[in-house]
């Protein structure tokens, strides 16, 4: 602090000398935090980071949750950075492999969200933290506002353990509407020159939701929600799963299950669930961000989501990760590949793309001690201590665009992980935790298997014409239908002349805008009008 005070106006930081302050505040081999959260990005200050002269800043240890910025690897680029902890690389996860393979970067492990912000209070406790805010006093009190996300976690890591918290704000006010974060665990504050970068990441379009995921949607929904009497869940990131959300006040309402399912979420302010929340199917949704363009109508849903007196949202991506790990009874998501014991990841040949936080939310967790019927509806454990088991749901259609297999004999994340000599393969979802895999053929009760090798077969009778699927005896298929094991669409009476998009309760953007009331306002690219 002393090394940076030259910068500074008490806890003020000028933003035209930002480079040159983060040069005095830094030391060769320091471990630096920086949002690269989901969504939103510390962008004015990893651009500052990147643009530090590497013969004075070198060696660092950057701790990040999601690698979204081409400036996040050009500290490894220039050689400011060396080592890496981080979850996810989805957009630069092709230029992470590429920089691996040149020995830019040395990873220290590949961590669900959960798991690398637990480890900043244990062995990773960041020297520096660099972090983004709506809006900043003078006495360094941060106003998150909706897109809250992780930024107090990380904070608290360092303000707590003698380390450095310096944060971008969009704006300096004299009075925060809200105080996220007190000033007395911040040291140092930047305006940046623009508003800090923030993703729509949950925002789907309906115009592109087609058949097969409509079809999916009722599968999942007569033979998995239906079935087992989901009421608290989380939804992952697809257009299979925002065709669930949308069929809910159309197919859902014909099946007469308003009020029996989907009624708790651990989700972000999802635009496609609008029309299930205006017909009256959401009780709560607790978010672990926000969602540009629903800031509007989340203000006016306070008995839905958590708000602030404010009116604004107050997400929080580690509590609600944990909801989503044990609150939950069921996740359900989809993946890059599964294979024939339903391992899946979304680590692929020459993509590093990391894991998020499904493996938090996409598996068992065995410290579960509440009962609910879904989680009993699973029967585990073995007498005299028998318990229930999570939900946990893969949903894919059996070839992805270009004709790629969805389901394959080995994951390529295998070979990955022997070529970049990581200890253990990078698994995104090991297949002992699934319990059910839904496609356009049907749904797979892996639960119910015997053994391995039964397991193995319930999914190949549901995965179509891939490596996994193609060479299963039909008189097997039968037999595993009789079992109970595998249900097709005449199995769950799914009539699949009813799976068009005029089923779903929104078939456009202009659709959510109208179902909540103007009150949603969508970012310019999916404007059409």
């Amino acid at each position: 602090m002393e090394a940076v005070g030259a910068f500074a106006s008490g806890r003020v930081l000028d933003a035209g000398r930002t480079r040159e302050a983060l040069q005095a505040l830094l030391r060769p081999g320091d471990r630096v935090a920086l949002e690269g959260d989901n969504q939103k990005q510390a962008d004015f200050l990893a651009e500052a980071l990147a643009g530090c002269d590497p013969d004075v800043v070198h060696d660092l240890h950057l701790l990040i949750s999601s690698i979204s910025l081409p400036e996040h690897l050009d500290v490894f680029e220039r050689g400011v950075a060396r080592r890496l902890d981080f979850a996810y690389a989805g957009p630069q996860s092709v230029r992470v492999a590429q920089l691996l393979a040149d020995g830019k970067i040395e990873v220290g492990a590949i961590h669900t969200y959960v798991e690398l912000y637990a480890r900043m209070f244990i062995d990773l406790a960041p020297d520096v933290v660099l972090l983004c805010a709506e809006q900043a006093d003078r006495e360094g009190n941060l106003f998150t506002g909706p897109g809250t996300e992780d930024t107090p976690t990380i904070a608290e890591a360092a303000a707590f353990r003698d380390g450095v918290v310096l944060v971008q704000v969009n704006e300096l006010v004299d009075r925060v509407p809200r105080v996220d974060i007190p000033g007395d665990w911040v040291d140092l504050i930047v305006e940046s020159p623009r508003p800090y970068a923030l993703e729509p990441l949950f925002t789907r379009d309906p115009r592109q939701i087609g058949q097969v995921d409509i079809l999916m949607a009722m599968l999942a929904l007569r033979g998995v929600y239906e079935r087992h009497g989901v009421t608290a869940l989380n939804h992952g990131i697809g257009f299979d799963t925002a065709a669930i959300e949308l069929i809910l006040p159309t197919y859902g309402e014909e099946l007469g299950l308003r009020g029996k399912i989907c009624k708790h979420w651990a989700l972000n302010p999802h635009p496609t669930l609008i029309p299930a929340i205006e017909s009256g199917w959401v009780e709560s949704v607790h978010c672990f961000g926000g969602e540009p363009g629903t800031e509007r109508y989340v203000a006016a849903r306070p008995d839905v989501f958590f708000t602030g007196r404010d009116g604004s949202l107050r997400s929080n991506r580690v509590l609600c990760q944990l909801a989503g790990q044990y609150a939950v009874d069921m996740f359900i998501g989809s993946s890059l590949q599964i294979d024939a014991c339903a391992n899946s990841s979304t680590v692929t040949e020459g993509r590093l793309t990391g894991f998020g936080g499904a493996p938090n939310m996409g598996h068992d967790p065995h410290g579960r001690r509440h009962s609910s019927p879904a989680w009993l509806s699973l029967p585990a454990g073995e007498p005299p201590a028998p318990r229930g088991r999570k939900l946990v749901v893969q949903i894919t259609q059996t070839f992805r665009s270009g004709g790629i297999p969805a389901f394959v004999e080995s994951l390529d994340a295998i070979q990955v992980g022997v070529d970049i000599g990581m200890p253990i393969p990078p698994v995104m979802i090991y297949g002992a935790d699934v319990s059910h895999v839904v496609t356009e053929e049907g749904v797979a009760y892996l639960y119910k298997a015997s053994g391995l090798a039964e397991r193995r077969e319930a999914l190949a009778a549901i995965a179509g014409a891939t490596p996994v699927g193609r060479d299963l005896d039909e008189r097997r298929v039968e037999a595993l239908r009789r079992d109970g094991l595998v249900a097709l669409p005449e199995d769950l009476k799914v009539d699949v002349r009813k799976a068009k998009r005029s089923l779903l309760a929104a078939r456009s953007i202009e659709d959510l805008v109208d179902w909540s009331g103007g009150l949603y306002d969508p970012p310019a690219r999916f404007r059409t009008w």
